[in-house]
Formats: C-alpha cells, sequence, structure tokens
C-alpha cells in the first residue's frame, strides 16, 4: 500500500535524473508537486535552504528528504 505523504520534486528541465525521477513516480501512481528551479526563484531558495545544496533533484517525501534520484529509497518511503 502506497503512503499518502506529500511529495515534492525541485528540478529543472534539462536534469536528466530529475526526468528519471518524475518517471517513476508516474509509472508507481505517485503524485508529486513538481517546482522548476530554473525559473522559480522562491523554490529554489526554498531548495536551498532545505537542502543545503544547489544540486537537482531534492526530493522531499513528507518530512523526508532525498538528494538525488535514490530509487531504493524512494520505494522505501513510498512503499511501492
Amino acid at each position: 500500500m502506497a503512503t499518502k505523504a506529500q511529495v515534492t520534486i525541485y528540478s529543472t528541465p534539462t536534469c536528466h535524473f530529475c526526468h528519471a525521477a518524475k518517471e517513476f513516480f508516474t509509472a508507481n501512481s505517485v503524485a508529486f508537486t513538481d517546482h522548476n528551479v530554473g525559473t522559480d526563484l522562491a523554490k529554489r531558495k526554498e531548495m536551498i535552504e532545505k537542502s543545503g545544496q544547489m544540486g537537482v533533484p531534492v526530493i522531499t517525501v513528507g518530512s523526508d528528504l532525498i538528494v538525488g534520484f535514490d530509487e531504493s529509497k524512494l520505494r522505501e518511503l513510498l512503499a511501492v
């Protein structure tokens, strides 16, 4: 049974791992909110404050934070 935690991804349109993460969410029927930090300066600042990093993707699952596309960690957190 998949978790109902809020899933958010901070991404850019040119990021291969961002696309891979979003494809993973879609393939596993995981609803997510996508923030393009390439154009949204407020969300970029929010991402850096949360993660301490400028690299993407930064993914939050509830209160858990993942930097990069870590499929095994996402599967564990989302129970998919």
